[in-house]
């Protein structure tokens, strides 16, 4: 399975971007599609995930304020970000897992992708 992740950039506080990740290859072979990120000095984290079924999961520092979808007919998942904060300034990964259920967990999902900066001023 190959990701390819799209939409970040420079955005100021308080900006709504919409991250995309496209999936291809035996997409048949993973069920959960996962945003995680990466900061400068800092391990990777989770953010957001979704199932097939479309039940999702969110850290406690984005939810509320991020919103995981996926277009299932095109294998894509979506991360829509609402009052981007400067803290959110990160690279961000989409992933994808075989796991039916909402996880958190990096080991847990088998592909990722090469993720995308997004840098948020203030």
């Amino acid at each position: 399975v190959q990701l390819q992740a799209s939409g970040g950039g420079l955005v100021q506080a308080g900006g709504s971007p919409r991250l995309s990740c496209a999936a291809s290859g035996r997409t048949f072979s993973v069920d959960a599609l996962g945003w995680f990120r990466q900061a400068p000095g800092k391990a990777r984290d989770f953010v957001a995930v979704i199932t097939n079924s479309g039940s999702a999961m969110y850290s406690d520092s984005v939810k509320g304020r991020f919103s995981i979808s996926r277009d299932n007919a095109k294998n894509t998942v979506y991360l829509q970000m609402n009052s981007l904060k400067p803290e959110d300034t990160a690279v961000y990964y989409c992933a994808a897992s075989r796991k039916r259920y909402p996880t958190a967990e990096p080991s847990l999902y088998l592909y990722w992708g090469q993720g995308t900066q997004v840098t948020v001023s203030s």
